[in-house]
């Protein structure tokens, strides 16, 4: 693993092997992040840019270290597995990002309440077929960690349910992984 655009392009992410299962870690290949960051920093909106980042059942925090990359301020990494942890520690440390990430080592269903910058830019990859994804976005919304008209970012293994009060933005599936882009309206 790779970031793969912006200031830290090429550099190398801590290896996780073949993912791990029990701890319902399967990073986000190179080639679909790629593609994704395309998607999202093609339109005139670009929602990386100077963006607060919320990076939900974060694992290796792959999607919001790309997007630190590409010009975001801040990360939120959010995940309660020690393994995705430790791997997430390392991956900041190697890009030297400490003091613009912040670490919570949390049930991402049930965040507490925040009193900081609201996120602008949420990413959301939850443990396939939990269901955890729509308890993790009323959470965060519950506890103020959105921003209005913020753009979420949803992986998962089927198409993801358009929530209450969210805009559809696009839609794409690669292999058998299901992305959806929202905007909080």
């Amino acid at each position: 693993m790779r970031i793969v655009g912006g200031r830290w392009k090429g550099r190398s992410l801590a290896s996780v092997g073949s993912g791990d299962p029990r701890a319902h870690l399967r990073p986000t290949t190179d080639r679909t992040r790629e593609s994704l960051f395309n998607i999202l920093t093609q339109s005139s909106d670009d929602p990386t840019d100077e963006a607060h980042v919320l990076d939900l059942f974060a694992g290796t925090g792959a999607l919001g270290l790309e997007a630190l990359s590409r010009g975001a301020q801040t990360a939120t990494f959010v995940d309660m597995s020690a393994k995705s942890l430790t791997l997430l520690r390392a991956n900041i440390a190697k890009l030297e990002a400490e003091e613009i990430t912040h670490v919570l080592r949390r049930d991402a269903t049930k965040l507490p309440a925040h009193s900081g910058p609201p996120a602008t830019l949420i990413f959301l990859d939850p443990p396939y077929g939990k269901g955890l994804g729509e308890l993790a976005i009323a959470s965060a919304r519950k506890g103020g960690w959105i921003a209005e008209g913020a753009t979420i970012v949803w992986e998962d293994n089927a198409p993801a349910r358009l929530p209450d009060g969210m805009e559809e933005l696009d839609r794409r599936k690669y292999g058998d992984t299901h992305i959806a882009i929202f905007r909080e309206s």
